[in-house]
């Protein structure tokens, strides 16, 4: 063998070993759970955080979110690209740091998005400096107001900062409804019951004729076919979110495609206990005694009703 063609070998050799150990660890596709705080670069201000203590330390309000790890997949952009190609090929229980760059973080920051805008376009309890207003559909917050005009800063809070991640991977989630959950929970942050069943249901299939028989339509049979369904337990909570009632299509057809089902079902469960029959009607049901009290403060003569009654059926007929 020659010292090109030994070269040659030993190039493929090293390369076949970068494969495979870019192969080994978690890849593209997995579900994982992951623990991690992120702060600028410069001030280490806190940007975001899965931590309770390090929430609690920060002041952040434990009211509007749980803090607990968050289930991601790999691949799909639920995180920024730096860490998500950090993340591929570690190990479960590995726990790193990385830089993301102000440009792939929140954008660099852009004089230009620094705007006058007349202060009638600002309500009049957001027209103090640092009040986040929306303008012509554009989110900024005010820098300053004088007199009739407001200075605006339409760039995202922190664009141009670079973001120090620091993580941990907690664990793998295998577990198909826990998977859903995680998906479900980067929309909306709401504490679902849900399940996963394979039904059986009737579909209608359209069957093409005989080709040799030009007069023949095509026809239908129905064949019973099994789909794999997602069930979700609808709450007010649920029902009353914006995101959710703006999105609920795109939601679902993420964790459809996800993990591999057929459909989502959202239900409504509605328990009993509430009022009678008629409950409510106006200002509430009338028993037999009620009705028999009620004509006779009328002074109705209930066999008058009965007969106007026997002979409109009379017409009737």
């Amino acid at each position: 063998m020659s010292e090109e063609q030994e070269a040659e070998v030993a190039d493929d050799e090293e390369q076949a070993e970068v494969e495979d150990e870019a192969n080994e660890g978690l890849q593209r596709g997995d579900f994982i759970r992951l623990d991690y705080t992120a702060r600028t670069v410069d001030d280490g201000d806190i940007v975001d955080t899965t931590d309770p203590e390090v929430a609690e330390e920060e002041g952040l309000d434990e009211e509007e979110r749980e803090f607990e790890p968050r289930t991601i997949v790999l691949g799909e952009g639920h995180i920024f690209e730096s860490v998500e190609e950090d993340l591929i090929g570690k190990d479960i229980g590995h726990s790193g740091s990385t830089s993301i760059p102000a440009e792939e973080a929140f954008g660099e920051y852009d004089a230009d998005e620094v705007k006058t805008v007349s202060a009638d376009k600002i309500p009049e309890d957001e027209r103090y400096p640092g009040a986040h207003v929306n303008v012509d559909g554009d989110h900024g917050h005010v820098e300053t107001i004088i007199g009739g005009r407001a200075r605006v800063d339409f760039n995202h809070p922190l664009a141009g900062e670079d973001i120090e991640y620091d993580y941990e991977i907690v664990g793998e989630v295998e577990d198909r409804v826990e998977q859903a959950q995680g998906l479900i929970s980067m929309y909306i942050d709401a504490d679902l019951d849900m399940w996963i069943e394979t039904d059986e249901v009737e579909e209608e299939t359209v069957v093409e004729p005989d080709e040799d028989d030009e007069d023949a339509e095509p026809e239908t049979e129905t064949e019973t076919v099994e789909k794999e369904t997602l069930y979700i337990e609808s709450t007010p909570q649920l029902a009353m979110n914006q995101q959710w009632m703006f999105q609920k299509q795109q939601i679902a057809q993420n964790v459809i495609d996800q993990l591999g089902l057929d459909r989502v079902i959202v239900q409504e469960t509605i328990d009993g206990g509430g009022m009678g029959p008629m409950g409510g009607m106006m200002g509430g049901g009338m028993g037999g005694a009620d009705l028999e009290e009620a004509l006779e403060d009328a002074d109705v003569d209930e066999d008058e009703i009965v007969e106007e009654l026997e002979e409109a059926d009379g017409d009737e007929e």
